[in-house]
Formats: structure tokens, sequence, C-alpha cells
């Protein structure tokens, strides 16, 4: 795993030591994602730079290092990533006379570009990865990005210059770019807790979609094209959906699952499991568990509360699996050791609070492996997320019940403060009983009051609704969420759900937050469940075999039911949360009040305080606004670390 940037003029006006200082910023401050090894390459007369640093997993020599230029010597490439497709790859290549001489993926897809063309080669690999590719004949740069979007890569145009990078950092370097903030893009990250595709924190900057390709010519010609349609494959798929053999599909995803987690067992660097304790997470380690000769070393973090803990159920699949275990209790003491730092590993404004942990993690790992596997990606795939089964029942019930009646239950339920509702649901049997219940009947009491379930779905998935009216001067960026055909190319909603979450959510908040904590410590995160071929095959799995009697992830349950008791599965759903909403009226609290202060906030003139200070005040009253608030500090934190960014 990698860092890379770059730079391409439209005309060749830096010389060759602005060039090389330039591309030693850039690169320097991508160093904690390849720590083994850096160097640039730049052609000062054509206008053309790049940057890499080197986290060496597979062919450790220097015959894997980057920039790296083709045999034909055309091509010049930096790249980001893993194809677990490089083997056969390779062969096609020896068959057409093109030898790789090394053992580096790298080459293969260098190789593989030169011989095939970008888009016909980029469609043969089965993996992660993002890369520059610059072809020196014809003065074209390419800068492409995987499928579902598990690596990053940020581009930006101004003052005649395209630069591109895997973190916005190694962009700041650039000479003349004066940060800006885009303000549609704070109001959607109030909505989310994230900023999503193509936006950026930054006016002049955008995010490569998954599954793009940019290419921009001599001229400075720009042109984006789409070489994997994740909906298309879905509408596709849905449509072939007929009566099925149960047990055939299960097999065939058991293949399928099995074969991506022997591809990403390559490496030659030690390798584990993050295993959290849950469906996704347990079953890659049982996979992988059957696959590998040696003791898999699994890894987990843990709360000491009980609505958050997952730790113990980890610990007891461990057991079972004979893992080599590793486990870490959280303590707030050592988040305020993050938070100062969360602004630099994520560069603009995330607000999933599972970021914690996850750094945590991460850091827990990489003092005993590399490489770890983890189980993202099953939860959108297979329907594992309760606002699915949850959305269903609501919607279901919308239907049926008058809207006077539904207006009237709303009343009530939002009549009681979310902290009545959470001590209320502390008596409720453990099976029902889910963490931080008085915002989850506070956001179910708005979404029976919607009129489609379009509407519900954007409520449930919303921390403040509608963010125009809490950023000043904003208008929302509005993408595929808002898009009105998706209801008629996707007319089951369970369905409109898992794509949405899987074209928005999915890379811009689960990839980006997986991805930013691995590498802050240099470790590579490889997510077999995202393999393409396994999320082209979720898409023709029948609804019912994705959620059964309530319950999301049945075919996955199936193929986990074989390798593990069901007293170690059957449970409810926790998610990977922290109590954040405690710590911040606790230990973080004078932390929180520093950035919520109403005097700050006007200053600024970025938000409206009186929202943001009523629901602190509430909150430490006892009422639950913790995402929402989470939010509002993330964002005070990042202004914090970037002070020139003009607002």
């Amino acid at each position: 795993m990698c860092g890379f940037s770059g730079v391409f003029l439209n005309e060749p006006v830096w010389d060759a030591d602005v060039f090389q200082s330039t591309l030693d910023k850039m690169t320097k401050v991508l160093s904690h994602r390849g720590p083994d090894s850096s160097n640039i390459w730049f052609d000062q007369t054509k206008g053309i730079g790049l940057g890499h640093c080197r986290l060496a997993i597979r062919d450790l020599s220097p015959s894997g290092a980057q920039p790296m230029i083709s045999s034909c010597k055309r091509y010049v490439i930096v790249y980001n990533g893993e194809i677990y497709s490089h083997t056969e790859i390779a062969g096609e290549l020896a068959g057409k006379g093109r030898v790789v001489k090394g053992r580096s993926d790298t080459e293969v897809v260098l190789e593989a570009c030169a011989q095939w063309g970008v888009e016909n080669a980029v469609k043969k690999f089965i993996g992660m990865f993002a890369f520059a590719l610059y072809d020196r004949r014809d003065h074209v740069l390419y800068l492409v990005r995987d499928r579902l979007g598990i690596k990053p890569l940020y581009w930006g145009s101004f003052n005649k210059k395209l630069v591109f990078g895997s973190e916005l950092k190694a962009l700041r370097q650039t000479p003349g770019w004066q940060a800006r903030i885009d303000r549609g893009s704070v109001s959607s990250f109030m909505r989310h807790n994230y900023i999503p595709s193509p936006f950026s924190i930054y006016e002049d900057v955008r995010k490569l979609e998954p599954g793009t390709i940019l290419k921009i010519t001599g001229d400075g010609n720009v042109t984006v094209n789409r070489y994997w349609d994740l909906v298309s494959i879905a509408a596709e798929n849905i449509s072939n959906r007929t009566d099925v053999d149960e047990n055939q599909m299960l097999s065939e995803l058991d293949e399928l699952l099995s074969d991506s987690v022997r591809r990403r067992l390559v490496s030659d660097v030690s390798l584990g499991t993050l295993l959290s304790g849950g469906i996704d997470s347990s079953l890659v380690t049982a996979l992988l568990t059957e696959q590998c000769d040696n003791q898999v070393q699994t890894f987990t973090i843990g709360f000491n509360d009980d609505d958050f803990n997952e730790a113990k159920y980890a610990k007891l699949i461990a057991e079972h699996l004979n893992t080599k275990h590793t486990e870490l209790y959280a303590e707030p003491e050592q988040a305020v050791e993050l938070i100062t730092k969360i602004p630099t590993f994520y560069d603009e404004p995330f607000a999933d609070s599972s970021q914690l942990p996850t750094l945590l993690l991460s850091e827990l790992t990489r003092s005993h492996v590399t490489v770890v596997l983890s189980g993202d990606g099953g939860d959108e795939l297979f329907a594992g997320y309760n606002r699915y089964t949850d959305g269903l029942k609501m919607w279901n019930q919308a239907t049926i019940a008058p809207y006077y009646i539904r207006k009237q239950l709303a009343r009530l339920l939002l009549s009681g403060s979310t902290s009545m509702w959470d001590n209320v649901t502390k008596y409720m049997p453990s099976a029902l009983r889910r963490p931080q219940m008085g915002m989850k009947i506070h956001k179910y009491a708005n979404a029976i009051l919607t009129s489609d379930p379009d509407s519900m779905y954007m409520r449930m998935i919303s921390h403040w609704d509608p963010p125009d009216e809490l950023v000043l001067d904003a208008k929302e960026h509005k993408g595929l969420l808002w898009d009105p055909s998706m209801k008629s190319i996707f007319p089951n909603f369970l369905d409109r759900m898992q794509l949405l979450d899987t074209l928005t959510y999915l890379p811009d908040d689960i990839l980006t937050k997986v991805d930013r904590a691995s590498m802050s410590v240099s470790l590579e995160a490889r997510v077999p469940l995202l393999d393409h071929r396994l999320v082209e095959f979720s898409w023709g799995l029948p609804i019912n075999m994705k959620i059964r009697n309530g319950q999301g992830k049945w075919a996955l349950r199936q193929l986990l039911y074989k390798r593990l008791p069901r007293h170690l599965i059957d449970r409810p759903k926790m998610g990977f949360g922290v109590p954040f909403d405690q710590w911040i009226r606790g230990p973080l609290k004078d932390w929180a009040e520093s950035l919520l202060n109403k005097d700050r906030l006007d200053e600024q003139g970025l938000l409206k305080s009186a929202p943001i200070i009523d629901k602190w005040q509430r909150h430490l009253k006892g009422e639950n606004w913790g995402y929402p608030l989470w939010n509002v500090l993330m964002l005070q934190a990042w202004l914090d670390n970037n002070p020139d960014v003009a607002l």
C-alpha cells in the first residue's frame, strides 16, 4: 500500500528546481502511507511530475519501486493498491511477448495498460487500486480509481495546473493554491457525516468517483468516463432474479467468498484480521483459518459499556476458531489523545464517530502485522444495517395507518426526551434493545410522517435536516440521493436503500474511515467482501436471501452456521460505535465546549450558533444529540487545524 501525488501543467512554466521541491513536499506529507521508500520522476519540458512513497508488501526488492517506467519506455506509473489477479494477467502478458520481470503487481498494472490500453486493462483487475499513468508519447495523463472506491484519489484544476494525490494534504503543497472552503460541501457534511463524492471540502478539488477514469490531454481537456457502472449491473442482475435453488446460490457464494479471501492472502509480510465479533468479520476470519497454514492473528477493540462492547463475543469466536487473539479496551482518555490528530488523518471534515476505535484498533494491529483483512461491505451487499429492516417495517406501518394516526403517534413519541426513552428502553429484552434507543425513537417518529419511502430514508440517514438552514450562505450539493430515476429503475425500496448506500455511504464514509485510519500507521487493510465479482453476484440474490423473518444477512448467516455455533452468531447487531455521547458530557466536555462556544461560531460566520447551542445545552441535561453535535465538533476541529483556509 502506498501514497502518490503529481502535477500536470498545461504549460511547462516551472523550472526543474520548482518541480523537484514541489514533488518532494507532496510526497513527504504522504510518508505515513509508504514509509519504506520514496521517489519522484518529472519531465520539466512536458510539465509532468509524479511522486510516490512505498509500503512494501509484495516484491520487497527495488524492482517494485515507483515511479515505474514500462518496458517499452512509453508509460510511467504511480500506483496505490493490490491487484489479486496479477498472476493470471502476468501469464496473459507473457503470451503476448511482454514479460514481467519482477513480482510486484505494479509492474503488471503498468504492462497491462501498455499492452491493452487503460480501459481494457483495468477491467481485468481484481482488487483495490488508484493510479496515475502518464503516456510520454501522446502527452496524456490518466487517473484511475477502483470500482468500489476502496482506495482514494483527489484531483484539482486551477491556474493551468492539474494536481492530484492520495490525500488532500499532498495537493495543499502546490505553489499558488488558495484553499477556499466549499460551503455546499459543508452543508452536505452536516446532513451526513462525510462529504459525498465527487465533492471535497475545497472549491477547486474533487474526489475521483469509484469506477471511473479521468483523462487529461496536453491542451488541458479533461474527460471522466465510467468503466464500471454498478447502477446498470444491479438493474440487470435484479431483472434476472428468478426462482433459484437456494442451496446452489449458497454454494456459489461460499466459493466466491473463499476465492476472494484466498486471493487476499498473497503477501510477503505478516497478515491478520480485524475481528469485531459481527457476522462479516467472523466469516472472513473463519474462511481465513480454513486456508491459512499458520495460526491466524485476530484483533479487536472493546469498551467498558455493554451497549457498545462486542469484544466479549469476538473473544469467544477467536477461541472457537483457535486464533491468536489480541484485544484492547479503549478508555475516554485515549480518545482525548486522538482528537487533535483526527483532522490531520482525514484532511477534510469527517464525523463517523467509529473513526476513534478504528484508529485505536489500527494502531494496535500494526504493532503485530502489516496487512489485515476486514469485513467491510457485508452490510451494504447483504442488507445488514438495522435501518433496512427498520425502514421496511416503518414504511409498511406508514402505508397502513392513516396520516392522523401516525401524527398522533409521532407526537406521543416526541413528547418524551431522548434520555427518557433511553431510560425506559433499558427494561426491554436485550434482544430488542439497541444503543442510543432514544435518538432512534425520535428518528422513527419523524420518519413515519413522510409521504414516500425515499423521504423517510433521507430522514433516517440525516444528522441535520435541512442542513442549509444551519450553514450560512450555503446550497447543499444534491447528487444521487435526490435522483428521481432511481425509483423507476429500482422500484423495490430495499434495493434502493442498499444501492444508494453502496454508492455513497460505503466509499465516502466506511472505506474512507478505514483507509485513513489504517494508513495513518502504515497498515494495509484488505476487504474481501468487496471483490467486485462478489458485489455483482450479490445483486442476483433474491431479497429473501438477504432479509428473512426480519433479520438481515440471511445468506451470510447460513455460511457462518456451518463454521460457528449459532449462539455466537444470533444476537442483535451493535455496529462499531463508541459512547461518545457520554464522553462529550464527561472527559471530552472541556474540549467540546471550547469548540461550541457561541462567540466563536458567530465570529466565524459559517454556522448558525442558535440551533447548535440549543442542542448542546439539551445534551448536557441528558438528552442525546451526540450525532449532530459530533458533526459540528469535527468541523470545528478541522478548522482549528487549517487556520489558513478561506471561509
